[in-house]
Order: structure tokens, then sequence, then C-alpha cells
């Protein structure tokens, strides 16, 4: 039994951005939220992709020695 209702590791991440979000709110205007959105998930994507790159050519360098 848990008597302790703690809160798993997401909650407590989705709480953490919830909170942090709620403290830009009074002196950012949604636009800049959603500009640096748009702009972190871009980088975000830019280094997945990268990285997949990189993945893709260790893989064929591998095979072909």
């Amino acid at each position: 039994m848990n008597f302790l209702r703690t809160k798993t590791e997401p909650d407590r991440v989705l709480d953490t951005v919830g909170d942090s979000l709620a403290a830009l709110r009074g002196g950012v205007d949604r636009s800049k939220l959603l500009k640096a959105g748009l702009i972190a998930g871009a980088v975000a994507a830019a280094t997945a992709g990268s990285a997949a790159i990189s993945s893709i050519r260790r893989r064929t360098e591998g095979n072909s020695s």
C-alpha cells in the first residue's frame, strides 16, 4: 500500500513546466512564447537530424571496411 501519494516523474515535470510558464506569462506576451517554442523545436529537430545522419554514416562506413 502506498500511503504517501508521491508524484510520478512525468507529473513532476508537468508541474515544473506549468509553474515556469505561469511565472513567464506576467512579463512575456503569448507571441514571444510561441516564437521561443518554435525556435526551441527547430533546434531540437536539427539536432536529432544531425544525430541520425551521423549514425547512418557510421553504419555505412562500418559496413564498407
